[in-house]
This record gives C-alpha cells, sequence and structure tokens, in this order.
C-alpha cells in the first residue's frame, strides 16, 4: 500500500509522523529538476508526496517551506518578491535561495 492508499483507507498515523520530512524532500527535489530560476507551489509538494489526497497536506506543505527557509535552503515569494511566511496570507511560490 502507498502512502495515497494509506491515507485513503485511514491509516494515517505512522504516515503522517514522516509526513513533514517527505514534504520537505519532495520540495527539494522539484526544485532540483527545475532550472535555477523556477519556483513551485506547496501544493505540487503536497501532490508528490499523495497524488490522490493532497489537499489536507497544504498547511503541512507549507510548514515544510517555512523549515526550509529557517534552514536557508529556499525563499518564499509572493507576486516574485521575498515574503515572510508568518505574516503572507494567499497563494506563495517556493524557490531556491540565491
Amino acid at each position: 500500500m502507498d502512502n495515497s492508499e494509506t491515507v485513503a483507507a485511514g491509516n494515517t498515523d505512522a504516515w503522517q509522523d514522516d509526513v513533514g520530512p517527505r514534504l520537505e524532500a519532495a520540495i527539494l527535489g522539484l526544485l532540483a529538476a527545475r532550472a535555477d530560476t523556477a519556483t513551485i507551489c506547496p501544493s505540487d509538494a503536497a501532490r508528490t508526496v499523495a497524488p490522490d489526497n493532497w489537499r489536507p497536506l497544504m498547511d503541512e506543505a507549507r510548514g515544510a517551506a517555512g523549515r526550509l527557509v529557517a534552514s536557508g535552503d529556499v525563499d518564499i515569494t509572493q507576486r516574485g518578491e521575498v515574503v515572510d511566511l508568518s505574516s503572507v496570507r494567499g497563494p506563495i511560490r517556493i524557490r531556491r535561495r540565491r
């Protein structure tokens, strides 16, 4: 059973324990596969981790992005400008730190 099947079946305890690191890895992997200037949406990472049940992971995906900002790996942008995730509302994008 893959992770999306585990979530769909309601057996999420063990899977949720590692969802943060999985989302962080998905963010870094997606960015590594794109041009240096490319951005991704947090939903791209959530879809990578749970293709059939990604919407419940959106808050955790934003949290994973925040942890990667703190570690110096990525920036969060909105309308092309770097923003502070703790004070921003609405759609964001994630890019490699420049």
